[in-house]
């Protein structure tokens, strides 16, 4: 309430310039997420002033204050495209002005290839906005980026991992599994994601798709050449399918049966070679599933690489 009463009587006054604003936010709490009395500010203002006030705070601030107010204002009026660039740059900064710089991004004409640019340079939880926002865009040309791209490995991915899937419409794209191992590659991540990020995002539960997508993925797996991550995202989701029963009897069934599939290949004489190659690597990963998930699923390189 506080900056949106700083911006109410900067507006007010029609000569009033924007560095007038450059430090007038010192002590305030600014908030970093859309704010209902900062859009009530923005949006009872001259839209062309409100922009050219944005655009000046946000090019010429120089503290995180200024430039998130003016941020969160062109957010509120809505950006223009010759203005992407300049939320493109600052929305680097994720952490901090990742959430009002993937909702100025959205609202644009040519938004969603600007947040696909934006979500390939930034970390953190700046990256978990800009990913929602994709997502709650539902454009087709996104999806692609969507599933093969916005999980990374990142532990925060498991906030929208389930999102992506959804959205993207991942039951349908495993038809392209035999033609397309980034994408299966690119599925094992996100699968992973789903079977650990209870309490984060939606778990592989709840996915109404599971079972197809579970059984499309163990069958492209199991024609693929091993690699350590393979190994470790079957084994993985192995172990999860162990864990959960779901109550759709046809559900129950297409995940026993992926399972098994996960375990067949696993125990397959190239897989355990690969496995074995990236312990003696002391692959960090490799490390951890040979201890503490491999044993629980009965695989002999495991065993033989506790007994070393």
């Amino acid at each position: 309430m506080d900056v949106a009463g700083v911006l109410a009587e900067h507006f007010v006054n029609p000569d009033a310039q924007p560095r007038y604003l450059a430090g007038a936010f010192h002590g305030l709490r600014i908030p970093i997420h859309a704010n209902g009395h900062i859009d009530y500010a923005a949006e009872n203002a001259d839209r062309d002033r409100v922009l050219d006030t944005g655009r000046w705070l946000v090019r010429n601030g120089t503290d995180r204050c200024a430039v998130t107010v003016g941020l969160a204002i062109l957010a509120a009026v809505g950006i223009e495209a010759r203005d992407i660039p300049l939320v493109q740059t600052i929305g680097l900064l994720s952490d901090r002005f990742g959430p009002l710089a993937a909702r100025a991004l959205k609202q644009v004409e040519g938004g969603a290839q600007a947040l696909i640019w934006l979500g390939e340079r930034a970390e953190g939880w700046g990256r978990v906005y800009i990913v929602e926002a994709l997502c709650s865009l539902r454009d087709p040309t996104t999806f692609p980026w969507l599933l093969k791209k916005a999980v990374d490995g990142d532990i925060l991915n498991g906030y929208f991992a389930g999102k992506v899937a959804i959205t993207g419409r991942l039951h349908e794209a495993t038809e392209r599994f035999g033609n397309d191992p980034e994408l299966v590659d690119a599925t094992s991540r996100l699968l992973w994601v789903m079977s650990e990020c209870e309490g984060m995002g939606a778990t592989l539960g709840p996915y109404p798709h599971a079972g197809r997508v579970l059984s499309a993925h163990s069958q492209a797996l199991a024609q693929m050449d091993p690699t350590p991550i393979r190994i470790q995202t079957a084994a993985v989701i192995a172990q999860y399918l162990g864990r959960k029963n779901p109550t759709a009897a046809a559900t129950s069934a297409a995940w026993n049966a992926a399972r098994a599939l996960y375990l067949e290949t696993l125990a397959r004489e190239a897989w355990a070679k690969e496995a074995r190659s990236a312990l003696a690597c002391q692959d960090r990963v490799m490390v951890w599933v040979a201890k503490d998930i491999a044993p629980g699923l009965g695989l002999p390189w495991a065993e033989a690489s506790a007994q070393e």
